[in-house]
């Protein structure tokens, strides 16, 4: 027992399209998936390496693609005729022996281990000139605070001496008595009588 369709539209996605754009394992896609935020549709962009393609063209055709995002490995799995996804291009083709490449992921962390040997730990930077002007300013800043610490402290330190200075003179001036000066003494002359021959 056969009935045909006619007329009806079971997806509104082209089911045929799909199907004919032949994605395969080692395939480069770029993959515009609609998400919906708030009640706007807008639509994103996933490129990378098909790993894998399940179910042929079977109703739940799946397809997985790998990127990387900032050193860190994503994986999505696709539905071949997911009405979510907008449009599929395959942006490079290449010729694989395998028809999974999970290998991938570990060949990946592989490279990145061997790369990880030859490294050396390096701190360099450039500065914009907003940073170097900045920077200027704190050293000069610092360097004033400097100067104004070693001036306070050589005024604290003359200011010590001179404090001990005074001390030492007004010890040294209630130990010894203070010599006056001599007194003249004033004795009256006498008279002197001159004896008068007689």
């Amino acid at each position: 027992m056969n009935t045909t369709l006619t007329g009806i539209i079971v997806s509104p996605v082209n089911m045929n399209d799909r199907k004919e754009l032949g994605i395969r394992a080692g395939d480069t896609v770029r993959v515009h998936q609609k998400i919906q935020d708030k009640g706007k549709v807008r639509i994103q962009t996933f490129e990378g390496i098909v790993l894998a393609r399940k179910h042929g063209t079977e109703p739940g055709a799946t397809f997985t693609v790998r990127k990387v995002a900032s050193g860190v490995g994503v994986e999505k799995i696709f539905p071949l005729y997911s009405p979510n996804i907008d449009r599929i291009e395959i942006v490079k083709r290449a010729k694989v022996r395998r028809a999974k490449l999970y290998y991938i992921r570990e060949k990946v962390v592989r490279e990145i281990k061997r790369q990880m040997r030859r490294m050396s730990l390096v701190s360099l930077s450039t500065e914009s000139e907003a940073e170097e002007a900045a920077k200027m300013v704190a050293q000069a800043k610092a360097a004033e605070e400097a100067e104004a610490k070693i001036t306070a402290e050589l005024e604290a330190k003359a200011e010590a001496e001179k404090a001990a200075a005074d001390a030492e003179v007004k010890a040294a001036e209630a130990e010894t008595p203070v010599e006056e000066p001599a007194a003249e003494e004033v004795t009256a002359a006498e008279p002197v009588e001159e004896k008068k021959a007689e």
